[in-house]
């Protein structure tokens, strides 16, 4: 959507990103710049910001985001041929990067205020948007009060509408949910299990006795949770790994019934993940493609092909997760019983898991992926042969030259549709293979005060301010 950048065009086959800034949006106003208004955002500063990320004494994890941007004589190619005129050059067309450019990392930042509180800018952030820095208590609070100069609107009133926010820090989700009910926050975002069965019912619907105090915000998020196999692994614990075999990967994947779990376990909060890799709120999501329903018979027969018939000869097989998915692991360990698997569940730390994944140490591993940025690509890229880890997230090591070749032929479509239906071929040949198990797509869970409006929700779960209103009576 337009913000900053009123209009662009992409030209010479997605080679060339051509922005054309508003020129009514000016950086908070703060002691560095000389006039009470701040100062005028022109196409300099985020050729400046983009530098920024990218230089290595930075350290930005979001230097990525530039992967694809073309080098001239070794400098990044951005170039500014006036103020208001902003120009990428990429090196190999890649569709998703507008959508990279809408992500934090790529937010601009005056070079001035960089320079004169050095080190000390997190503690004076300055940007454009409709709230400014006040106050800052680590891990206690934040304090944003509203940017009298933003440039946005709605109809002749200038966003935003709220006075200021205050931004809590509990790291304890029970006393978060207390906060909440006791009327001393105003919004919360997401579902701990200590208080799931206090919010929600077991159709995911708010509990009668909230109903009358607060509202409930739901949408799919672009969350996929799923099991991942290592696929490259030709032993375990000195024998052969029986997860080498698709057969048995596929009656993995059939052994259990993923919309008892949504229902138990969740809440109904989510989706059964049947239709592959790529979640809901996507446009290349695929309703009509169901790959792996409960169907047990069909697995005992797979794992009867793979020479295993109903388990027997088959090594154990051990689930790395981390403690907050435990209840799913042993869902899932008993419905692989019924199939004659015995599958053993060892608990790790975030860190832990997170570290041993990367480092391609784990045979089979709980995972989640949380999209980056809002296109189908970005769950795909996780079975490049290119991104094995630890250089990148294929963390199965699942590899097919069918794959990467489709691949790059989708990197090239300009036209949306076509992409899509490259996706979908891309991931058919996963979900074949079946080097993950998918277990649900996520949804966006916000509860929020009656008397509050304009929050909305988005798949992504980004917390967008500038048009929400508290009531006069609230």
């Amino acid at each position: 959507m337009p913000c900053i950048a009123g209009s662009w065009e992409i030209r010479t086959d997605g080679l060339e990103y051509r922005f054309h800034l508003r020129k009514d949006v000016y950086f908070h106003n703060d002691p560095v710049f000389h006039s009470r208004n701040g100062r005028q955002v022109t196409a300099a500063d985020f050729i400046y910001s983009f530098n920024r990320i990218l230089d290595p004494a930075t350290v930005s994890p979001g230097a990525w985001i530039f992967d694809y941007v073309a080098r001239a004589d070794s400098s990044p190619a951005f170039s500014a041929p006036d103020d208001s005129t902003l120009v990428i050059l990429l090196r190999k067309p890649f569709p998703p990067f507008l959508s990279m450019l809408a992500m934090q990392y790529a937010s601009v930042v005056p070079q001035e205020a960089v320079k004169y509180y050095g080190e000390g800018f997190r503690r004076h952030p300055l940007g454009t948007g409709p709230f400014m820095f006040k106050y800052w208590k680590e891990g206690v609070k934040l304090v944003l009060v509203r940017n009298p100069s933003y440039f946005e609107t709605e109809g002749n009133t200038r966003l935003p509408f709220l006075n200021a926010v205050s931004i809590s820090f509990l790291s304890d989700k029970q006393s978060a949910f207390l906060e909440f009910v006791t009327g001393r926050l105003d919004f919360i975002s997401g579902l701990d299990p200590s208080y799931k069965d206090e919010l929600l019912t077991k159709q995911g619907r708010l509990q009668p006795k909230y109903k009358s105090s607060v509202e409930l915000l739901t949408q799919p998020y672009l969350n996929t949770e799923y099991l991942g196999f290592l696929m490259d692994q030709e032993t375990v614990g000195g024998k052969p790994n029986p997860l080498k075999d698709k057969r048995v990967r596929q009656a993995i994947n059939l052994a259990f019934d993923r919309n008892k779990m949504i229902t138990y376990l969740r809440n109904n909060i989510g989706s059964p993940g049947v239709n592959g890799v790529i979640p809901k709120g996507l446009p290349a999501f695929d309703s009509s493609q169901v790959y792996y329903t409960y169907d047990i018979e069909r697995a005992r027969k797979l794992l009867a092909e793979a020479g295993f018939p109903g388990g027997k000869g088959m090594p154990s097989v051990t689930l790395v997760s981390t403690p907050d998915y435990l209840d799913f692991c042993k869902h899932i360990q008993q419905q692989l019983d019924c199939l004659g698997i015995e599958m053993k569940i060892e608990i790790s730390t975030p860190a832990a898991v997170k570290q041993m994944k990367a480092e391609a140490r784990l045979t089979f591993f709980r995972a989640s992926w949380i999209a980056d940025y809002p296109d189908a690509e970005n769950y795909l890229l996780m079975f490049l042969t290119q991104n094995f880890c630890p250089r990148g997230p294929n963390y199965t090591h699942f590899t097919s030259p069918e794959f990467d070749r489709l691949y790059d032929l989708a990197m090239h479509q300009v036209d949306d549709s076509v992409r899509y239906g490259i996706y979908r071929q891309m991931e058919k040949i996963v979900m074949e293979e079946s080097p993950i198990v998918v277990l649900y797509y996520d949804q966006v869970l916000r509860f929020v005060r009656k008397g509050i409006t304009g929050l909305g929700s988005n798949p992504m779960n980004m917390l967008t301010l500038k048009r929400v209103k508290m009531s006069q009576q609230y």
